[in-house]
């Protein structure tokens, strides 16, 4: 490798470690923003069963290409009370500890990349408990756009069994 081409691909390593790509969902006119490296699949949540006794936040199950996965309802998870969407389900597909997982949101936006020193610590007063499940924050052309913490969102099993 010679200097330039060593130097051209340090250069890009840099770029890419200089930004961070996002998917990014709508939930309640609210942009928030999922590791894109956290997401396994974007789909359409179909025939959700029921799970007795289940956390509020746990929408049910889902068989997705023959595996079955827990449908978890951002929406219920932040605090927001559940509306009846005209249309499909969108869902974020993620895993936790060898878990699959389904982030029923109202709708799947693209993937962004944003600069990594953009991104701000959450304002003072966001509802702790939103910002008990968020990394921080984006301006974006004067909107916020909120970065989930994929293990908060999902920790919610142990927080249920704390209480």
């Amino acid at each position: 490798m010679t200097a330039s081409q060593a130097k051209a691909a340090s250069s890009s390593k840099a770029k890419s470690a200089s930004h961070m790509d996002y998917v990014s969902v709508i939930v309640s006119d609210q942009l928030l923003g999922l590791p894109i490296e956290r997401v396994h699949d974007v789909f359409v949540a179909s025939e959700i069963t029921s799970v007795p006794l289940a956390p509020p936040e746990i929408a049910g199950l889902l068989n997705l290409r023959g595996r079955v996965v827990t449908a978890v309802s951002l929406r219920r998870r932040l605090g927001l009370p559940d509306v009846e969407l005209l249309g499909s389900k969108m869902a974020v597909g993620l895993e936790q500890r060898g878990e699959a997982y389904a982030l029923l949101v109202d709708r799947v936006g693209e993937v962004l990349k944003l600069d990594r020193g953009a991104l701000q610590p959450n304002p003072v007063h966001m509802d702790p408990r939103w910002s008990s499940l968020s990394h921080g924050v984006h301006q974006l052309d004067g909107r916020l756009m909120i970065i989930l913490d994929v293990d908060a969102v999902l920790s919610f099993e142990t927080d249920q069994h704390a209480a």
